[in-house]
C-alpha cells in the first residue's frame, strides 16, 4: 500500500539519494563541453547564478510539494489543487517524462558496461577506432546486457527507500566523487594540462550571447533533475523534521561540484593529449564524446603509462560514468513506481514488475535504433533531420519537455498552491524561514521571473530542434 513507499532514515540519505539523481552524464561530459565552447568561467559564473537564483526556487518548491502531500506527482498535483483535472494532467506528465527519460538512459548505461567489458578485456585501441562506436550499438548481443542491468536496477528498486535508494546512493555517491578527484589530480599532473585549466578557466567574454545564456541555464535546469518529478518524489520521503532549504542547497552544491572536477578533468587531458585541439569540433552530446572521443585520449596515455596503465584509467573513468548513471536511473525509475504504488494501491513489489515490463517494452525498441532495426533507426524525421526511435524519445522528453514541467510547478506554487501554502511547508523544520530575504525572493520569483524564462527556454528548445 501506500506506506510501503517509505521513509529516508536521515537528511544525508535524502541528500545523498537527491544528489545521486541529479549527478549523471551531463555533469561529467556535457558541462565541461559547453563550458569550453561558451567562454569557460564566462560561463561558470552564468551557470552559478542560474543554479542560486532560478534552480534553488524550483527545487524548493518541488520538494515542499512532495513532503506537504507524501505523495508522488500526480497525487501532489490532486491534493494540493483540489483534484482539478487539469492540474493533475501536469503531475501526470510529470510521471511520463521520468518514464521515458529512463528508456534513453537505460541504452546509455548498457552501452558503458559493453565499453568497460571490451577495455578489460584488452579492446582499448580498438574503441578508439572511429568506426567501434556504431559497430558496438549495432550488436544484437545488446539484448543480453540490458537484461542483465535491468535485473540489477529492478533488485535495487525492491530494497525501497532504505534499503534500496539510499543504501545505494550512500556508497556510491562517495565512491564516484572519491575516484573523480584521484583521477583528476592524475590528469593534473600531466604535461599540457595547464593548457586546459587555462581554456577552463579563464573567461573568454567575446562568445557571449544568448545563446550561451540561454545553454547555462538549460544545463543547470537539467543537471538538477528538476521538472522529472523526481525532487517532487524525494520530497515525499523526506522527514518533516529537517530543513528544506538547507538540504535543497547541499543536493545543488554537490551537483554542482561534481560538474566543476569534471571540468577540470576532461579539458585538462583533452588539451595534455592534443594541444592543438578545435573544442569548435567537440560535440556539446555527452554520448559522442564518451563513446567516440574519450578512448582516444585514454589510448594516448599509453606513452606515459603504457597500454595497461591506459586501459586501467580508461576502465576507472567508465567505471566512474557507470556508478553516476546508474544512481540517476534509479532515481529517474522510482518515480513512476510511487505513483503505481499510491495511485494503483499496489505493493512496491508489484509496481517494481510492472514498472520493469513497461520499461523493457520500450527499452528494446530504443536499443534497436542505432543499426540493429532499419524500422526504429530512421523512426522519423523533423527539422530537416532523419531521426531514430531513440532520437525521439531523448528530444521530447529529455530536451523539450523539462522545462515546460518546471514552468507549471512555478505556476502552480505561486498561483494555485499560492506562496502562503509554499511558506507553510518551508518553516516546518526552519522557522527563520519566514520573512527571510529567500522567502521574499521566491515569493517574487516564483510568479514571475522563473516561469517566464523557463517558458522562453521551452520555445527556443522547440523551435531549434523541430524547425531549423
Amino acid at each position: 500500500m501506500a506506506g510501503e513507499r517509505g521513509q529516508f532514515s536521515s537528511r544525508l540519505g535524502f541528500i545523498l539519494a537527491a544528489a545521486g539523481s541529479a549527478v549523471g552524464l551531463g555533469n561529467l561530459v556535457a558541462f565541461p563541453v559547453m563550458a569550453s565552447k561558451n567562454g569557460g568561467a564566462a560561463f561558470l559564473i552564468i551557470y552559478l547564478f542560474f543554479i542560486a537564483f532560478i534552480c534553488y526556487p524550483v527545487m524548493m518548491a518541488e520538494i515542499s510539494m512532495g513532503r506537504h502531500t507524501n505523495r508522488n506527482p500526480v497525487g501532489a498535483f490532486s491534493q494540493l489543487s483540489g483534484g482539478h483535472k487539469g492540474w493533475r494532467l501536469a503531475g501526470m506528465l510529470a510521471i511520463l517524462t521520468p518514464f521515458m527519460i529512463a528508456v534513453f538512459y537505460t541504452v546509455i548505461t548498457v552501452w558503458l558496461v559493453i565499453y568497460i567489458k571490451e577495455i578489460a578485456t584488452g579492446g582499448l585501441e580498438m574503441l578508439s577506432s572511429e568506426s567501434a562506436f556504431g559497430e558496438i550499438v549495432a550488436r544484437p548481443s545488446l539484448f543480453g546486457y540490458l537484461i542483465g542491468l535491468l535485473i540489477l536496477i529492478f533488485l535495487i528498486l525492491l530494497g525501497g527507500v532504505k534499503g534500496g535508494i539510499e543504501r545505494l546512493a550512500r556508497v556510491l555517491m562517495p565512491t564516484l566523487a572519491i575516484m573523480l578527484v584521484l583521477l583528476t589530480l592524475f590528469v593534473l599532473t600531466l604535461d599540457g594540462a595547464v593548457a586546459g585549466i587555462r581554456y577552463y578557466l579563464v573567461p573568454d567574454f567575446s562568445q557571449m550571447d544568448l545563446s550561451v545564456v540561454n545553454g547555462a541555464l538549460s544545463q543547470a535546469f537539467f543537471s538538477l533533475s528538476l521538472g522529472m518529478g523526481i525532487l517532487i518524489t524525494y520530497g515525499s520521503y523526506f522527514s518533516r523534521e529537517d530543513n528544506i532549504a538547507q538540504s535543497t542547497r547541499m543536493v545543488a552544491i554537490a551537483d554542482t561540484s561534481i560538474a566543476f572536477f569534471a571540468g577540470l578533468l576532461i579539458l585538462p587531458a583533452i588539451f595534455a593529449f592534443d594541444p592543438n585541439t578545435n573544442t569548435e569540433d567537440l560535440s556539446t552530446s555527452s554520448v559522442g564524446l564518451i563513446f567516440s572521443f574519450l578512448p582516444q585520449i585514454f589510448l594516448s596515455m599509453q606513452a606515459a603509462v603504457g597500454y595497461t596503465g591506459a586501459s586501467i584509467v580508461a576502465i576507472v573513468f567508465f567505471t566512474l560514468v557507470f556508478f553516476a548513471a546508474l544512481t540517476s536511473l534509479v532515481s529517474i525509475i522510482e518515480i513512476p513506481i510511487s505513483c503505481w504504488i499510491d495511485e494503483l494501491k499496489l505493493s512496491r513489489k508489484k509496481a517494481v514488475i510492472l514498472q520493469a515490463s513497461l520499461l523493457t517494452l520500450f527499452a528494446v525498441p530504443a536499443t534497436m535504433s542505432l543499426g540493429i532495426s532499419e524500422f526504429f533507426t530512421n523512426f522519423t524525421s523533423y527539422g530537416g533531420v532523419s531521426k531514430s526511435f531513440f532520437d525521439l524519445v531523448s528530444d521530447v522528453f529529455y530536451e523539450t519537455i523539462l522545462p515546460f514541467v518546471g514552468f507549471t510547478v512555478c505556476i502552480f506554487c505561486a498561483y494555485r498552491w499560492k506562496v502562503s501554502g509554499l511558506k507553510s511547508e518551508m518553516v516546518i523544520g526552519d522557522p527563520t524561514y519566514e520573512g527571510s530575504f529567500i522567502e521574499k525572493y521566491i515569493n517574487f520569483a516564483l510568479g514571475t521571473v522563473i516561469p517566464v524564462v523557463l517558458l522562453v527556454v521551452f520555445i527556443s528548445t522547440v523551435s531549434q530542434i523541430y524547425f531549423a
